[in-house]
């Protein structure tokens, strides 16, 4: 039996395939970048953080158009532009001096001002634009805040917060009547690895302690006195919510839908520089006392 092999209509083809013709190889397409990667080579004074704030912001511009996703791709070769309003948002936002001398000043913070800046670049208003912070309030929580006015003063008011000889007291309003009107809440916490920028209850976290008295209730919300012995991030927060009773308010630990957070630092006890004990203190706003 005699096996001859398939003719090709193409002659061109089957030189190719005998391998004594060679193709010219496909060209390759070129390879579209991210953007945010694209501007940390043009925008080196920013780190890639900041950069992709600017551009969740709406600040750049590729070829004229904004975008506003830093994991955009685009091809080498456009027109990234990146415009950085100079004016800050909330610029007229100045809180209540309530106390101020040579080494300090004591204010109300309104809720929805930032204590300081995340990052090397804010585009608003901070309380850290009016002096050194010591201490810190979540953005949503209003009230007594003490600042410095020099880096030594500064070190003096942080060293008592960390060796908690500071004296703090809080005002919430919260969902449901607590089944004790005073009680200790002794529960540790740690950060929610699932949200990382939450926390929870945890019993390999690190001890937070907290004292709170029920002094107002209609039963379906409490007005409550907590008095924090140790400063974890969200403790009161947390420590509320894990009772079944959240604050109103509290989008980030599942409080009921309020115009906003329903707390407030109404009390600060510190030692000021020259050894002088004060206690400022400045009550619950009035939408506080209208819930009820």
């Amino acid at each position: 039996m005699i096996i001859t092999g398939k003719k090709f209509s193409k002659p061109e083809m089957s030189r190719v395939i005998n391998g004594d013709v060679v193709l010219d190889a496909e060209e390759e397409k070129p390879e579209k970048i991210r953007l945010d990667h694209m501007m940390t080579g043009i925008y080196k004074s920013y780190n890639r953080s900041t950069l992709q704030k600017f551009i969740e912001n709406g600040y750049v511009t590729v070829d004229g158009e904004i975008v506003t996703k830093p994991n955009s791709k685009f091809l080498e070769g456009v027109k990234i532009e990146l415009k950085v309003p100079e004016e800050l948002k909330n610029a007229d936002v100045k809180p209540e001096i309530i106390y101020e001398d040579e080494n300090v000043m004591v204010v109300n913070k309104p809720a929805g001002l930032l204590s300081e800046a995340k990052g090397e670049y804010c585009p608003e208003r901070t309380l850290a634009d009016f002096g050194l912070i010591a201490h810190r309030l979540d953005r949503d929580t209003s009230g007594v805040m003490i600042l410095a006015k020099n880096e030594e003063v500064q070190k003096f008011l942080k060293k008592q917060f960390q060796n908690r000889t500071v004296h703090k007291t809080y005002y919430a309003v919260v969902e449901g009547r607590p089944k004790l009107d005073a009680a200790r809440i002794d529960l540790p916490m740690a950060r929610d690895l699932k949200r990382p920028t939450t926390f929870r209850v945890d019993a390999g976290g690190k001890e937070a302690e907290t004292f709170y008295k029920v002094l107002k209730t209609d039963d379906k919300h409490s007005l409550v006195e907590l008095k924090p012995t140790s400063g974890r991030t969200h403790q009161l927060r947390v420590h509320m919510k894990y009772l079944g009773h959240p604050i109103m308010g509290d989008k980030v630990y599942g409080g009921e839908k309020a115009d906003r957070l329903y707390l407030h630092a109404g009390k600060l006890e510190i030692t000021l520089p020259g050894g002088i004990r004060k206690v400022f203190e400045v009550p619950a706003p009035k939408e506080f006392e209208n819930v009820f």
